[in-house]
């Protein structure tokens, strides 16, 4: 099996930015990599390139058979360290959460195709061979998929540096409950969304605008969160607050802040335990 040691951090990235679960990626790989170690042996030129294309179009199609509907309750990708990432992780090739949110607006073919294009610096003739399709056709889903994103993740460089001192700042707020000062942290159009997996009862999925976004924190912090402790991390390369208690983590909170305004403009809330259970307060 030392294939699995090869080559699993390396098809780990590709596999997670496509699904957005660890879970579903894991699964991807391990389907890849049993077919190709109990299949015939083929005489590849590029044995990791093989693998590489084969688990990205296992991921397109896992992603497919898992793709939401309108009405469905909110769905955030799950949160990967990025701090002190797994090493069975090259958290360098992650992709923000930020963008992983913005990705879920693609089909799965373009968001591999865009991916691929923008994570990993692939040329259009090299999507083209692993998406099995044409160079025009690589190039229509590029554009596609960037018309589909009109707003582009912001970089989150300059505030990650500044993250420790400013969500210090924050946590020091919600204990105080003080909603002014609060909302002077926050954007006008600030949202939280929250995702509870269908398994924890939360309090709203969507939540606009700073007043109501000021008053949906506190409440959540006085009735449910006061008793954990609270710690600062980066998931997905953007500052995160993990609320827990016993070393177990029962709330991951993803910080968006706008570099210009030091404000801050999205909280991604994750409640899911099976979206949890992989992230860990080491």
């Amino acid at each position: 099996m030392s294939v699995v040691k090869d080559y699993q951090r390396t098809l780990f990235s590709y596999a997670y930015n496509i699904l957005g679960s660890s879970e579903d990626a894991k699964d991807a790989i391990q389907d890849v990599l049993v077919k190709y170690i109990s299949g015939p042996k083929k005489d590849l030129e590029n044995e990791k390139a093989y693998l590489i294309r084969g688990v990205i179009n296992q991921s397109i199609n896992l992603k497919k058979k898992k793709q939401r509907i309108a009405g469905d309750p909110m769905w955030l990708p799950e949160p990967v360290a990025t701090e002190k990432a797994d090493a069975g992780i090259n958290r360098e090739e992650i992709i923000s959460y930020s963008m992983m949110v913005l990705l879920e607006n693609l089909n799965p073919k373009e968001r591999a195709a865009f991916i691929l294009k923008e994570a990993y610096d692939y040329s259009h003739e090299d999507i083209a061979q692993a998406l099995s399709i044409t160079v025009e056709n690589s190039r229509k889903l590029l554009s596609r998929a960037k018309n589909k994103l009109a707003t582009p993740a912001k970089s989150m460089e300059e505030t990650s540096l500044q993250a420790p001192v400013y969500l210090e700042n924050y946590i020091a707020v919600i204990k105080s409950g003080d909603i002014k000062s609060l909302e002077k942290m926050l954007a006008q159009d600030v949202s939280v969304a929250t995702d509870g997996g269908g398994k924890i009862k939360i309090v709203r999925e969507l939540t606009e605008g700073f007043q109501a976004t000021a008053e949906l924190i506190l409440y959540v912090y006085h009735h449910y969160q006061q008793q954990h402790n609270i710690r600062l991390s980066f998931v997905n390369h953007q500052p995160a607050l993990l609320f827990y208690d016993k070393e177990k983590i029962f709330n991951c909170q993803v910080f968006e802040i706008d570099p210009a305004t030091g404000k801050i403009t999205h909280i991604w809330s994750m409640v899911d335990p099976e979206k949890l259970k992989n992230l860990s307060l080491g």
